[in-house]
């Protein structure tokens, strides 16, 4: 496993333990801002994964699409970005 993979399983992990906890604050019935604010923190954990796997896909497979000369590959992988960002955008 690489170790960009390791790194991003173990902040999974530890978001995994995040919601967990909030589970509990439900439970518990704790103070709904003090909720809010783990909820932000799990999205932000989240946001910093989604942006290191984009990063790696860039360097990885679009980068060998790019390497190869295979212009139907391009297109693909270069659509494949354009779509995954039209959706964040909406």
């Amino acid at each position: 496993m690489k170790l960009q993979q390791e790194a991003t399983i173990k902040r999974l992990n530890r978001i995994e333990g995040q919601v967990r906890g909030i589970s509990r604050m439900i439970e518990e019935e704790r103070y709904c801002i003090d909720i809010l604010q783990q909820l932000r923190a799990v999205k932000s954990a989240l946001a910093r994964v989604e942006d290191a796997i984009l990063k790696d896909h860039s360097a990885s497979c679009v980068e060998k699409a790019i390497a190869s000369g295979d212009a139907d590959e391009q297109r693909r992988k270069f659509g494949e970005l354009v779509d995954l960002l039209s959706k964040v955008k909406n």
